[in-house]
């Protein structure tokens, strides 16, 4: 660990020309924060300043963010405990204020204008959605074997300086407070990871023990589950995780055994266009094969040995990236790495799915050669971690949570034998009562990563949960699947906004920079097409409670006047024929240019991969992209943004907003 522990509580003095925020019971300096310069200091509270100061107790500092026309605060006002690891205290948080650093009256005018309000929104929603851990004594973004390899180089660190910065999610917001070279905010400054981390107690044979499972989210090509798919030119790849169990005896002596996750190191993507499978598509770019040996390189420096482990299937719409990942790492001839396929809705059809225990029984060499993490109270390393086994699947998901626990389980066998906790030979699948535990860990595990994945609680979970694969899970399954369809095509556009936003990937540069959140560019027709076909369906049920008859029948019929030359009866074919025609042109329409009514991302567009047409395979043709899409690309070349009149944004944008620094 680092030289000192951060801040655990602050008290925030806000008033119209400063932010003060004060380390509470330790006569310390607060962190002020001049809201008409922005410059940040050390400095004693003014006790006539503090008379006029709005007061808040805080958790810790996100960081600062900018925006469009301002930068905000963005501040951790609650949080709730994980419980204690080695002592050290480690915390979710569970509210937030996002405050202007702009002061006077320019702040109701920021807070209303309407591009910095959708931004907000983004901000907030990604908030409030994900799972942010911390810990003021103890390093949440590093593995405890990366701890103490790197202990002595610690010591004179701040604890942001040590952090792992693939795990460091608010490393973008922090970035303004460790770039004040004047004044040390050290202590101010608190690493955040987007992860879980479940913190039991429990006994084997009458010895009590900590169960710990913590995962680790990258904020390097973080997003949503069919925007952030393979890899990028930096050996980047989509949805990685790290995931650490660790076992703590009460004498302090400690195991910890690590797995990594990530999206398939290829160039691929799977493109929405409404369909329930969407289109495959592996781009054969010039440098994928470099991407691919600077991702497995870093896992290599960072873990030791890789086994790959593959579960994607031989056959069909995921063939092309089994083959494509094959070819590559073959290609790349990256030392220490071993490649397994694993296909696992073949080998475990028919709900078989203690059929994976012939995948372990394949890794098991590897896995005994790789050991895991095991140091003594007195802090004397038993043993350490010489690799660590990479797994995938699509979505890095379902497949590869089943898997993971599984490996997860066989690994716990070992440490607890290592800590005399299990004789030799035992396993932890002869204590039941501790297996309902660890089920219920990884199946929460599992949910946490999917859901800031897809949207959605894994699939499979009942085989993690209770060891076998039922029914009623297969149903929920189901649900699941139906409800990530929805939010996939429909609603992850924002989502990925939020999380380019947070992390930094896309970086306001004036207010109308962001005026893709406001701009639709698609032509009046196709936006027009959901609106006419829900009209037509409206008319179609109103049909069905139209009378047959006309007025004049029903006044015959009720005087007693039978007579059927009176009887106007009235034929709806036709008003039917119309109607169900227009529902079927239109939504014949909607399919045809499925990919146009995607919710996709508007900060960081995605229009290289949709409309890509270079070497490569596609399941189907690549859409070709609309007229409006190069003129909106030439406007932007011009400085413009589509916009007919060159002030209509400044309208927008009420006239007089500028960017404050």
């Amino acid at each position: 660990m680092t030289k000192y522990s951060l801040h655990d509580r602050l008290q925030l003095w806000a008033t119209g020309d400063k932010y003060a925020i004060e380390p509470v019971g330790t006569g310390e300096l607060p962190l002020t924060i001049d809201r008409h310069t922005g410059e940040i200091t050390l400095e004693p509270l003014n006790k006539d300043w503090l008379q006029s100061a709005t007061v808040m107790t805080i958790y810790g500092i996100m960081g600062i963010l900018k925006l469009s026309t301002s930068d905000f605060l963005v501040l951790i006002t609650d949080r709730k405990s994980k419980g204690k690891l080695l002592g050290k205290d480690i915390y979710q948080a569970t509210d937030y204020k996002v405050l202007p650093i702009a002061s006077g009256a320019s702040v109701s005018q920021i807070l209303g204008h309407p591009i910095e309000k959708q931004l907000l929104g983004l901000i907030h929603s990604h908030l409030f959605s994900a799972t942010f851990i911390f810990s003021y004594e103890w390093d949440v973004t590093r593995r405890m074997q990366a701890q103490l390899i790197a202990a002595n180089d610690d010591a004179a660190k701040a604890p942001w300086q040590a952090a792992d910065l693939r795990f460091f999610w608010n490393y973008h917001l922090s970035r303004r407070l460790m770039q004040q070279a004047s004044v040390d905010l050290g202590r101010f400054i608190l690493p955040v990871i987007y992860g879980t981390c479940e913190i039991n107690y429990t006994e084997i044979n009458g010895q009590r023990f900590q169960f710990v499972l913590m995962s680790r989210r990258s904020r390097f090509r973080a997003g949503t589950r069919y925007f952030t798919r393979g890899i990028d030119a930096d050996g980047h790849v989509g949805n990685y995780n790290e995931t650490e169990q660790i076992v703590v005896t009460e004498n302090n002596s400690k195991t910890a055994f690590v797995q990594t996750r990530g999206s398939i190191p290829l160039f691929w993507a799977e493109v929405n266009n409404l369909a329930y499978i969407p289109d495959m598509q592996v781009m054969e770019r010039p440098d994928a094969i470099s991407a691919l040996r600077l991702h497995l390189e870093e896992q290599v420096s960072l873990y030791g040995s890789q086994s790959l482990v593959n579960l994607v299937n031989s056959k069909g719409h995921e063939q092309q990236v089994k083959e494509g990942y094959e070819k590559n790492v073959a290609l790349a001839s990256v030392p220490s790495v071993q490649y397994h396929h694993f296909d696992f809705h073949k080998e475990c059809r028919h709900m078989r799915w203690d059929r994976i225990s012939i995948l372990l029984d394949r890794l098991a060499p590897e896995l005994e050669e790789k050991g895991f993490f095991h140091v003594t109270l007195a802090g004397g390393v038993q043993k350490w971690q010489m690799g660590v086994v990479r797994t995938n699947c699509m979505d890095n998901l379902d497949r590869t949570n089943v898997v993971q626990s599984s490996i997860a389980k066989w690994s716990l066998s070992k440490q607890l034998q290592e800590l005399g906790i299990l004789s030799e030979g035992e396993t932890v699948e002869q204590h039941e009562q501790f297996m309902s535990l660890f089920r219920h860990v990884w199946a929460d595990h599992a949910d946490a990563i999917s859901t800031a994945y897809s949207g959605t609680g894994a699939l499979k979970t009942d085989f993690t949960r209770t060891g076998k694969r039922t029914r009623l899970g297969a149903l929920q399954d189901f649900r699941n699947s139906a409800v990530r369809y929805i939010k996939n095509n429909y609603f992850d556009g924002p989502r990925q906004d939020a999380f380019d936003l947070f992390t930094g990937t896309w970086v306001p540069r004036g207010p109308s920079s962001a005026y893709a959140l406001f701009f639709d560019p698609r032509p009046l027709h196709t936006r027009a097409m959901p609106y006419v076909m829900s009209f037509a369906i409206f008319m179609i049920f109103a049909g069905l409670t139209l009378p047959r008859t006309s007025g004049m029948a029903l006044q015959e019929a009720s005087a007693g006047n039978t007579d059927e030359n009176n009887n106007a009866d009235y034929s709806l074919t036709y008003y039917f024929l119309f109607w169900i025609s227009v529902v079927t042109a239109t939504f014949a329409y909607i399919r045809a240019h499925g990919v146009e009514y995607v919710s996709w991302p508007r900060l960081k567009r995605l229009d290289d991969v949709i409309y890509y047409t270079g070497p490569g395979y596609r399941s189907r043709k690549a859409p070709k992209p609309p007229s409006y899409m190069e003129a909106a690309k030439s406007a932007a070349a011009r400085g413009r943004l589509t916009s007919a009149r060159p002030y209509h944004l400044e309208e927008i944008e009420m006239g007089t907003s500028k960017r404050t620094e």
